[in-house]
C-alpha cells in the first residue's frame, strides 16, 4: 500500500469518528467516535515516519494511545456516574458539570 492508501484509510476512520461523535446522542457511542478519530491520528503518525525513516512519529502515536487509554478511564467513570443518577447515557442529559 502507498502513501495515500494510509493518508484515505486514515481520513475515512477520522470522518467516520467526527460524525459518530456529532451525530450519536449516547455519550458511549460518543467515547468510541473519539477512539476512532484518536486511531486515525495514529495511523497518520505512523505512516509519515515510516515514509521517512524515523521513530518520532510512532513514539508520538504510543504517548496518543497511552493519553487515550486514560481518556477512556476517565470517561467511563464519568459516564457510569452519570448513568447511576439519571438512569441515561445521553450526552444532552449531561448536564449536571455544567456549574
Amino acid at each position: 500500500m502507498s502513501l495515500v492508501h494510509y493518508l484515505v484509510l486514515s481520513g475515512i476512520i477520522f470522518s467516520i469518528g467526527a460524525t459518530t461523535v456529532l451525530i450519536r446522542r449516547n455519550a458511549i457511542i460518543a467515547l468510541l467516535g473519539v477512539e476512532l478519530m484518536l486511531n486515525a491520528s495514529n495511523l497518520t503518525l505512523v505512516t509519515f515516519a515510516r515514509l521517512h525513516g524515523d521513530l518520532t512519529g510512532q513514539v508520538i502515536a504510543f504517548f496518543v494511545m497511552i493519553v487515550a487509554a486514560a481518556e477512556v478511564v476517565v470517561g467511563l467513570a464519568i459516564i457510569v456516574s452519570i448513568y447511576r443518577t439519571r438512569r441515561s447515557a445521553s450526552v444532552d442529559d449531561a448536564s449536571l458539570l455544567k456549574s
